[in-house]
């Protein structure tokens, strides 16, 4: 890994054990690196899976693979290369998957399609069918390992490893979830983010745990960019052991659900987060409110603009209160604005309103938030309720220098 981001916390932290998931990793040798790069968990029998993909046109194998196998609702392992993503492969990449979820379901004697495969990496280089097996082969006989371990396993270009946990109660009993994710560049998700993966003890039908799997998604996952890029192998996946021994939840109606769908969002936005702070070559963490949206939808898509603005990132890279590199941003959504009726703040500063900058506004304020390394940036359109937050981070010169070497 490269320097750590200074946006990273101070350590990984603490997570707990969950039954029913044993993590292993080992090394395939997908690059020339002395790292592992392959990670491998096994689940216990009646774990129910969930997962969402991403929406580009032009995905990886093993994106289709999990797509016809999430569907099927239960899972027996996870199997995640890191340095090679086996996109834009055809037929080799394809027959790359098979051997590796063939190989798997012969160790575990289970089904093919009870094991769920992500590759993450370079694309348009086919996975070596003879590494991935060679590399499953040592991880089968590998000791277990931590989630940290495994959260580094699963990076590429991250600078450090990412993992997350919460709890929640369901009737008498207390569930964990646990999430590892990676992520830092080629990030504009329109599903999920890059490869996250969460774990529960908690029972609970894959049906409802896809309803509240793409519920939290669609406010987290879908809801970060670092560059605008969509990647070809986005995939979050979650998987519920049942270890716990909570009465099963079957609907949102049963004790215990609305618990459980909110610590399941909690996760995901913890995990969301650590993606954006990750950033290629970021310094600042960016959070951007858009109000007074004709809808939801709208309000995201503006969000997203400015989210996505080289204009409004470098600005806040050289911690400059151009504010009217937000309006730019706002009026090249496409979506309903008036000018004259938008106001825009940095940090708790309003800085324009009316379509005029804030009369005898004072720049002191808005240039000592920049200086932190969390910034806030709010726009309210004054048309209706709609609303959305994204956040972001800045563009500095370091996501040049890690993306002109990528391959090197």
């Amino acid at each position: 890994m490269t320097d750590r981001s200074p946006l990273a916390p101070a350590a990984f932290p603490d997570l707990p054990t969950i039954g029913g998931v044993t993590l292993r990793v080992a090394r395939a040798g997908y690059k020339a690196w002395e790292r592992c790069d392959l990670t491998y968990v096994e689940l216990a029998p009646g774990t129910a899976v969930a997962g969402v993909t991403t929406r580009s046109k032009c995905p990886s194998p093993e994106v289709e693979w999990c797509r016809d196998a999430i569907p099927l609702g239960s899972a027996r392992a996870l199997v995640v290369n890191a340095g090679n993503a086996n996109a834009f492969t055809g037929n080799r990449g394809r027959a790359a998957v098979e051997a590796i979820a063939a190989r798997v379901a012969n160790h575990l004697d289970c089904l093919p399609s009870d094991v769920l495969v992500s590759s993450t990496g370079v694309i348009g280089v086919p996975l070596p069918i003879d590494k991935a097996e060679a590399g499953l082969d040592a991880a089968f006989d590998a000791a277990p390992c931590s989630w940290e371990d495994a959260a580094n396993t699963i990076g590429t270009t991250d600078t450090y490893a990412k993992g997350a946990q919460v709890a929640a109660i369901i009737g008498d009993t207390r569930v964990n979830l646990v999430g590892i994710i990676k992520g830092s560049g080629m990030i504009a998700p329109d599903m999920a983010t890059m490869l996250g993966y969460i774990f529960t003890d908690a029972a609970i039908e894959p049906a409802l745990l896809q309803q509240m799997l793409s519920t939290a998604n669609s406010r987290t996952f879908s809801c970060i960019t670092v560059d605008s890029d969509t990647s070809t192998s986005d995939t979050v996946l979650a998987f519920a052991t049942g270890a716990a021994g909570n009465a099963p939840l079957v609907t949102m109606d049963d004790p215990g659900a609305d618990a459980f769908a909110t610590a399941l969002s909690d996760l995901c936005r913890q995990l969301a987060h650590l993606v954006v702070r990750d950033g290629e070559g970021a310094s600042k963490f960016i959070e951007i409110n858009v109000e007074g949206a004709t809808s939801d939808e709208s309000a995201h898509r503006i969000a997203l603009s400015i989210a996505n603005s080289p204009l409004v990132k470098t600005a806040i890279a050289g911690e400059d209160a151009n504010w009217g590199r937000v309006v730019m941003a706002v009026g090249k959504a496409g979506e309903p604005a008036e000018r004259d009726k938008l106001s825009i703040r940095f940090g708790v500063t309003q800085v324009a309103t009316g379509g005029l900058a804030v009369e005898g506004y004072d720049e002191a304020p808005v240039a000592a938030h920049l200086k932190g390394q969390d910034i806030r940036i709010g726009v309210d359109l004054g048309l209706d309720d709609g609303r959305a937050t994204v956040w972001t981070c800045d563009l500095t010169h370091g996501y040049i220098s890690i993306n002109a070497d990528y391959r090197s």
